[in-house]
């Protein structure tokens, strides 16, 4: 189970923010929330800013947010894409900014697809739900941490369950 409270500060974005919009539940006015599918924004509950935007190119100005979190989302991107999206939130960080993820190992997702079910535990609300996807790329918690690495963050925190792992990384210049 992940237990989220409310414990960041400043703006927040919130990278393949659609769907169950978990930070955007959690956070509400300090999320602006991204997704490059319209529907997964609309499906999406109410009380931030969503945008339909694809996460390797953002159109924010440089050091635009106090934190970037990637709650499953990375797993719905190519090895090349995280790569891109990782760059572009270490750029729209502040310094001394966060990227949180959230996400899975995934060992194989094709021919059979792959599916992880995840309880998440808000202050006010719990959410059961599970996350699927195919796609030919595999990652791992090392191939995103070195892809984090390789954009200059520095690691602050991390740790993992049954239903995936979190890393904190955070940008100094």
């Amino acid at each position: 189970m992940i237990r989220l409270i409310k414990e960041l500060d400043g703006k927040i974005l919130d990278m393949g923010g659609g769907g169950e919009g978990v930070i955007g539940r959690l956070y509400r006015e300090q999320v602006t929330a991204i997704d490059n599918c319209q529907e997964e924004l609309d499906e999406a509950p109410g009380g931030y800013e969503k945008i339909c935007m694809d996460a390797t190119d953002l159109s924010f100005a440089d050091a635009s947010f106090r934190h970037v979190t990637c709650f499953y989302a990375l797993m719905f991107m190519g090895t090349e894409e995280q790569k891109q999206a990782i760059g572009e939130a270490a750029r729209v960080l502040e310094n001394d900014g966060l990227l949180h993820i959230w996400d899975c190992d995934i060992a194989s997702a094709y021919p059979e697809p792959f599916c992880v079910d995840v309880e998440i535990q808000l202050p006010t609300e719990h959410i059961s739900t599970t996350y699927g996807i195919g796609k030919a790329d595999a990652q791992d918690r090392d191939t995103i941490a070195q892809m984090c690495r390789d954009a200059g963050l520095l690691l602050v925190a991390e740790s993992a369950g049954s239903d995936g792992f979190y890393l904190c990384y955070e940008k100094k210049i």
